[in-house]
């Protein structure tokens, strides 16, 4: 019994202690001359400390997120683009609308299979709109990386580093566009529509489905116009896993304005 006495913990000493804001409590001796404070004062502490790590984590994921819009490409014009702005009245203009917001909202799930999207359709109907939309939503929400360019301009870039002079080889021009968790590109179709323009397309849609990168493809033709462009080749990788072909069938939205 003696041997057992020895090993229990001796019961702490406490004593009546006084706390200017809150009155009275009892203070516990921790160790030596350490003794616990008032418990309200400690709980008002904690909860004081953990707003300011709340606090300081919106903030970062705020500078995040401005860092992630600056770097995405997407036109100043376009970063105000939600789709609760987005006008939508008759059905098709609904049902796209809710192909949108399903496909942002569940990025997570889009990411596991790479599943991608073509949207169709006349200029000013909303195609930019909602694909930025979709962008911002999943750098916002997912904390996810996009990248919206013109097929122009990323065709561009990779000719570039065919120069003597480039800063970047084509691979690293080709990897800055299969980096990013989205893809958006726009205009498809405005090329020339060589072969060379048509080989840097399929190597960066083909680069991204093969490590299962989601990718929208944007075009102002229609969809016949759009697979006699690209090829079947990009079309079955677009069409993979879900993949749709989105038609935006209505008047532009800038008529009516």
């Amino acid at each position: 019994m003696k041997q057992i006495a020895n090993v229990l913990p001796a019961e702490r000493l406490t004593r009546p202690a006084n706390c200017e804001t809150h009155g009275s409590y009892i203070s516990t001796n921790i160790f030596g001359t350490v003794w616990t404070h008032c418990p309200t004062c400690e709980s008002e502490r904690l909860a004081k400390e953990k707003l300011e790590r709340e606090e300081f984590k919106r903030k970062q994921l705020f500078e995040e997120f401005h860092r992630k819009v600056g770097d995405s490409g997407i036109p100043e014009r376009f970063r105000s683009r939600r789709f609760s702005n987005f006008v939508a009245s008759t059905d098709q203009q609904k049902y796209v609308l809710e192909f949108c917001k399903e496909y942002a909202e569940s990025f997570d799930q889009v990411l596991e299979t790479g599943r991608s999207a073509i949207f169709v359709g006349a200029p000013g109907t909303g195609k930019t709109h909602l694909a930025c939309a979709i962008g911002m939503h999943v750098m916002g929400a997912y904390h996810r990386t996009a990248l919206f360019s013109t097929v122009m301009r990323a065709v561009r870039r990779v000719k570039s580093s065919w120069s003597r002079n480039s800063l970047e080889t084509e691979t690293q021009a080709i990897e800055a566009m299969v980096f990013p968790d989205l893809l958006i590109l726009d205009e498809v179709g405005v090329q020339f529509g060589s072969d060379s323009e048509k080989m840097i397309l399929f190597d960066v849609i083909n680069e991204r489905y093969e490590n299962r990168r989601p990718t929208l493809l944007m075009s102002n033709l229609s969809q016949d116009e759009v697979v006699a462009y690209v090829g079947e080749r990009i079309i079955d990788r677009m069409r993979e896993d879900g993949g749709k072909v989105i038609a935006f069938t209505w008047d532009s939205h800038r008529r009516v304005k």
